[in-house]
């Protein structure tokens, strides 16, 4: 069995999360901030103490390699440090923390892998600084990112992505440098962020795929009156429009069923008058689903919704599609070796998809891909609640360690 270390595990976490550290128990660290680099900084150090060979790459993921008595493609894992606003101290952190414990104990272990090993500490996953900008490193090392992103992508205060980058030494113009051609499989550890672990009895999950998302940003558009001298016939209101959106939308979801979820998380009102009839009301719809067949029908059963309350109302419609991520499906056979890993290890898991995105998501357009969940307490996430013991994520670490013991010796 793979011995893991609670109290190094434990340590690890807590020194991270002060890179940031938000109240109590809370992170605040968004990409390219002085806490971001900081933390990377300290990733750097630990990936050079774990006796593995150290950079940065063009857009500030920091990797640290060791390498294979074989040539050919590499094994990665990891996961983000970037966190919500706040945040909590395990969201993609601990997938960072869990690789380097994880590779680590393999080279002290069995000394150099068949095959090469990769620990990633990605830039940026959440968008909680740039909003547009969500899989940030990811994107970069597939090749998603373009040139017009450096301008285009800007954060509250305005600041473009490629100043941002700038500011901590990269240069933004060599963003392209970052792509990846040679990774054959990426495995990432990460909380689950739902209940289903904790519900079910489980420490550790291997996870089977990946949800489909669609983030939309939907405006009804109708006329600005008096509260109490307009009638209530002939109002173009659009107020009770969202309202009948909102809950066809919700009813839409609970009648496909699990694993099936829509989300209404932002709205804003203009003028945003206690006594004035709404001109505007633009909210925000996020879809979810693991199954691609199933997606599609819950966006058309919301786009027809939308469309047929405008017209009932006479409201002006409009629909932006800000994030559409298809689902992703892990690579059975490797989801197969975690398995395998797992009772190895001794260590009982759940197989369940995941209802969040993912760099993962991502990585899984140029290599093979698995995910290794630990348990939520309360199945809690992006809040500075969340938690996970570090019980939890020994038995987690073990599987990941095991895994790609499978994969690369």
């Amino acid at each position: 069995m793979i011995e893991i270390d609670p109290a190094a595990v434990e340590d690890a976490i807590l020194s991270l999360a002060r890179h940031g550290a938000h109240g109590e128990t809370g992170v605040w660290r968004v990409a390219y901030s002085a806490e971001w680099s900081s933390a990377q900084a300290q990733i750097e150090q630990w990936l050079a103490a774990a006796g593995l060979e150290v950079r940065r790459d063009a857009v500030g993921n920091v990797w640290g390699r060791l390498e294979g008595t074989e040539p050919g493609p590499v094994i990665a894992s990891g996961s983000h440090i970037d966190s919500q606003t706040p945040g909590g101290r395990y969201d993609g952190a601990l997938g960072v923390v869990a690789a380097i414990a994880a590779v680590r104990a393999l080279k002290e272990r069995a000394g150099r892998p068949r095959r090469t090993l990769e620990v990633v500490s990605l830039c940026e996953e959440e968008a909680s600084r740039f909003r547009s900008a969500s899989f940030w490193g990811s994107r970069a090392i597939t090749g998603e990112t373009r040139r017009e992103h450096l301008d285009e992508v800007r954060d509250a205060e305005g600041v473009s992505i490629g100043d941002a980058m700038a500011s901590v030494g990269l240069d933004p113009e060599r963003f392209a440098d970052a792509r990846r051609d040679d990774i054959d499989t990426f495995v990432e550890l990460h909380i689950e962020q739902g209940p289903r672990l904790e519900d079910e009895g489980y420490a550790v999950g291997v996870v089977t795929g990946i949800t489909g998302i669609r983030h939309y940003v939907v405006e009804l558009g109708g006329r600005s009156d008096h509260a109490g001298a307009r009638p209530m016939l002939g109002r173009r209101d659009p107020m009770p429009g969202m309202a009948e959106i909102v809950l066809d939308a919700i009813g839409n979801a609970l009648e496909l069923g699990p694993p099936a979820v829509t989300t209404i998380g932002r709205m804003e009102v203009e003028p945003n008058l206690p006594a004035a009839v709404p001109d505007l009301v633009r909210f925000t719809i996020d879809a979810r689903h693991p199954d691609a067949a199933e997606q599609e029908r819950l966006f058309a059963l919301h786009e027809a919704a939308m469309r047929r309350v405008a017209d009932a109302r006479g409201l002006d419609l409009v629909t932006r599609i800000l994030l559409d991520l298809p689902p992703a499906p892990c690579d059975p056979a490797t989801v197969a070796t975690f398995e395998a890993a797992a009772a190895d290890e001794g260590v009982p898991v759940l197989k369940l998809h995941s209802g969040a995105g993912h760099d993962t998501q991502r990585m899984s357009r140029i290599a093979r891909t698995a995910m290794v969940f630990v348990r939520s307490k309360d199945g809690r996430s992006h809040t500075p609640a969340e938690f996970t013991s570090v019980e939890d994520a020994v038995a987690g670490i073990r599987v990941l360690a095991a895994g790609l013991r499978r994969l690369a010796y």
